[in-house]
C-alpha cells in the first residue's frame, strides 16, 4: 500500500534554507536556544532532520550562522534629506528591539564570528556617517562604537539588572547611551 502525503503535507511550502531558519527561531524565540536541536526541528517543519542537512550541509553550525545573520542584519537607512542624528537614533531604537525580540540569538550575536552578519549593517552606518561629513576612519569609528553599544545593551538588558542595583529603567539607559555615542560623533 502505498501512503499519500497528508492534505497538510501537500499544502505546505516547499523546504528551504529561509523556511528551515524561521523555523529554528521560531524554536529558540519559543523554547531557549538550549532546545534547539536538528530532532526538534525536523519535526516543527514535519520532515525527517536528515532532509535539513540538503539546505544546510554544515548542519548546525550553518544553522547558527544562519539565525545570527538573519536576526543581527539590520542595515541603517539612508539618509535622506534629514537630521543623520534622528536617523540613527530611530535606527538604534529599531535595532535594539529586534534583538530583544530575539533575545534567545543574542548569544550568538556576540559570541559567534560572523563577520558577513555584521559586516553590512557596521558598512550601512558608515554610510550614514560619511554622508554626515565624517571621515572614513571616523565613519568607521562610530559605525563600530554605534553597533558594539547597542549590541552590548540589549545583551545587558537581557542579562537583567545586576545585584547591587535597584530597578532599571532601561528604555532611558539606552537612550542615553545612543546620546552620548551620537553626540560625541557630532563633534568629530
Amino acid at each position: 500500500m502505498v501512503r499519500q502525503p497528508s492534505v497538510a503535507a501537500q499544502n505546505r511550502e516547499p523546504l528551504s534554507r529561509d523556511r528551515i531558519i524561521e523555523a529554528a527561531l521560531h524554536i529558540v524565540d519559543g523554547q531557549g536556544l538550549g532546545r534547539l536541536t536538528m530532532r526538534r526541528l525536523g519535526d516543527a517543519l514535519e520532515v525527517e532532520a536528515m532532509a535539513i542537512y540538503h539546505h544546510l550541509p554544515r548542519g548546525k553550525e550553518e544553522l547558527l550562522d544562519g539565525l545570527v545573520a538573519h536576526v543581527a542584519v539590520h542595515p541603517a537607512p539612508t539618509r535622506a534629506a534629514g537630521d543623520w542624528q534622528a536617523v540613527l537614533r530611530r535606527w538604534a531604537g529599531d535595532y535594539r528591539a529586534r534583538l530583544l525580540t530575539h533575545a534567545g540569538v543574542l548569544p550568538l550575536v556576540v559570541t559567534r564570528r560572523n563577520p558577513a552578519a555584521l559586516g553590512g549593517t557596521a558598512a550601512s552606518l558608515r554610510e550614514v556617517l560619511r554622508q554626515a561629513g565624517l571621515t572614513e576612519q571616523a565613519a568607521a569609528d562610530g559605525a563600530h562604537a554605534l553597533l558594539g553599544y547597542v549590541i552590548g545593551h540589549a545583551a545587558l538588558e537581557v542579562r537583567g539588572s545586576a545585584a547591587a542595583e535597584e530597578a532599571v529603567d532601561w528604555d532611558t539607559r539606552f537612550t542615553a547611551g545612543v546620546d552620548l555615542v551620537i553626540n560625541g560623533l557630532s563633534r568629530r
